[in-house]
């Protein structure tokens, strides 16, 4: 009897385990985004921006919610690592990709990984959600400009390509997924945004397993 009650017991109780990955350009924040996340929802706190090294490779953090367990992936953002995200794909259940909103010299760079991000067709239908970081700065650009010149680089894009090839670039699936981008501002530095977009992640990543069930 009482193993019984204490299965039914740990069944109840269980929490499910999400996967998210956190992509990007080198420099952009990711692992000072983890470590934040560690420090804001765990007992021991992340590495302190002082501390944090590029990442070579990939880093874990794990958080626990109600009914749920988030595992992030902070996949390094080197040009020669991103050949490796992909790996990553097929068992993610949300994609966060970051933007150093001050950085504007690479924001077309970052706007072509992400562009190829948001077309793998392992994660058409996951969640994914693009945060501009580095709000704290004065300089950053503001959510609102963020998205302006990720659609003004996309139309230029879409533009070129019609004119060099006369074809569309865009799948419908693809282009409504543009439409419906949600875009956050965090400062991973300071953790301005960060339990918001937490909060983001966990609404949807319980939504798109509710779907996959139906």
């Amino acid at each position: 009897m009482y193993h019984l009650l204490k299965g039914f017991h740990e069944y109840l109780t269980r929490k499910e385990e999400f996967s998210v990955i956190i992509l990007g350009l080198d420099g952009a924040g990711k692992t000072t985004l983890l470590e934040k996340i560690k420090t804001l929802y765990n007992d021991t706190p992340g590495l302190s921006p002082d501390k944090i090294a590029p990442t070579v490779g990939q880093n874990m953090g794990k958080i626990t919610l109600p009914s749920t367990i988030l595992k992030f992936w902070d996949l390094g953002g080197q040009r020669g690592i991103r050949s490796i995200w992909h790996r990553y794909y097929d068992d993610c259940h949300a994609v966060v990709f970051v933007i150093d909103a001050e950085d504007r010299e690479r924001l077309s760079e970052g706007w072509e990984v992400f562009d190829s991000v948001l077309s793998a067709p392992q994660i058409l239908g996951v969640p994914l959600l693009l945060l501009a970081n580095k709000q704290d700065s004065p300089q950053s650009l503001s959510v609102e400009e963020i998205r302006n010149d990720y659609e003004e680089w996309h139309r230029r894009k879409a533009e070129s390509a019609r004119r060099s090839f006369g074809e569309e670039i865009d799948s419908q699936h693809r282009s409504e997924r543009i439409a419906s981008l949600d875009v956050m501002g965090v400062s991973a530095l300071e953790g301005t945004g960060v339990r918001a977009a937490i909060d983001w992640l966990f609404i949807r990543v319980q939504n798109s397993r509710r779907r996959d069930e139906s």
